[in-house]
């Protein structure tokens, strides 16, 4: 059973390569390793080790403190909405839709395209 620590910082790996546009394979190759490696330090099946974390920091360009945010307020003290909102935000889907939402260069098309999704979401009502 992964440990809840290798498995969060997994997913921040994750979150970023994805924010940034990257495979798992482009990831593993600046790290020289295998994607297959890259799979299992995201999953949180291998523990990531300090110097490595260091090297994907560098790689991925954030401080080593963004693995570990948000890890203070810990899964078992959030509350169901809480980690099913955290879920959303870790899905491919919405790791895409956000860096494509700030790859448009217009403040005032990304602010109408805004607009737009907020009229589509109040459009279709919720799953019951």
């Amino acid at each position: 059973m992964p440990n809840p620590v290798d498995v969060h910082v997994g997913a921040r790996i994750r979150m970023r390569r994805l924010l940034l546009g990257m495979n798992q394979e482009t990831l593993a190759n600046a790290l020289g390793l295998t994607f297959q490696q890259v799979q299992k330090y995201e999953g949180g099946a291998n523990r990531v080790s300090a110097s490595r974390l260091s090297e994907m920091a560098r790689v991925l360009k954030v401080p080593i403190s963004y693995f570990f945010s948000d890890l203070a307020a810990g899964e078992s003290e959030a509350s169901p909405e809480d980690r099913e909102w955290r879920e959303h935000l870790q899905r491919p889907e919405t790791i895409e839709f956000i860096r494509l939402f700030y790859a448009i260069a217009d403040p005032r098309v990304r602010r109408q395209f805004l607009e737009m999704t907020k009229t589509l979401a109040l459009s279709f009502p919720e799953k019951a």
